[in-house]
């Protein structure tokens, strides 16, 4: 099984980013998928989750109305848009697969900096 996550990268404040996550050897439309973020210093937290067939999402308050969460099943993959960027954005997001396992990506970094 493999999560492959892009699109991270340096972006100034109100700047924005999209990263993809494709997933390699499990039955997509089975699995809830997350993005979660852990920032220097701090713990992982849940950023944006969406359901097996993108019905129903879930975003913590900090990035309401700037984050968007999507999926496309025929390609396997899951999105999170960013828009207004902010520095507390900065961290590294991992994207999550749960159904009675759960997998794991390797992380993209996402910097937000003047």
């Amino acid at each position: 099984v493999q999560l492959v996550e892009s699109g991270g990268g340096l972006v100034r404040p109100g700047g924005s980013l999209r990263l993809s996550c494709t997933t390699f050897g499990i039955t997509f439309t089975h699995y809830h998928m997350s993005w979660f973020r852990r920032a220097p210093g701090d713990e992982r937290e849940l950023v944006a989750r969406i359901s097996r067939e993108g019905h129903s999402s879930y975003y913590r308050d900090s990035v309401k109305g700037r984050f968007t969460i999507s999926r496309d099943n025929a390609k396997n993959t899951v999105y999170l848009q960013m828009d207004n960027l902010i520095l507390e954005d900065t961290a590294t997001y991992y994207c999550h697969a749960q159904d009675t396992f759960q997998y794991w990506g390797q992380g993209t970094q996402v910097t937000v900096s003047s």
